[in-house]
């Protein structure tokens, strides 16, 4: 699939592993386990591959959230995306990642 990012600082987190973002920050184990998560999406060829994993807690959201995705990094934090289907591979855009005890607010 291929991934692509709604905010920098989501882009920052993978490919440098911090952020100049003040309000986006993480531990280092969130962030490693970030990356790995985004590096299996863009490996996987779709999404019934990526539900495949049952670590991840793949779903589809409801309520005001319809429309997105999510899969969990750990047991507190998780990735919530958007999936577009194209010719040769899903888009999957990452929209944010967040804190679970947080995501009802």
């Amino acid at each position: 699939m291929v991934v692509a990012f709604e905010e920098a600082y989501l882009s920052d987190l993978y490919e440098k592993g911090r952020t100049d973002d003040k309000m986006h920050r993480y531990q280092p184990d969130v962030i490693k386990r970030y990356r790995r998560c985004i590096q299996l999406m863009k490996s996987v060829a779709d999404i019934t591959s990526l539900a495949k994993y049952n670590s991840l807690n793949y779903e589809t959201l409801k309520g005001d959230k319809k429309g997105i995705s999510s899969i969990r990094v750990n047991d507190k934090y998780r990735i919530e995306f958007t999936v577009r289907d194209s010719m040769e591979e899903p888009i999957v855009t990452v929209c944010n990642i967040i804190e679970l005890s947080n995501h009802y607010k």
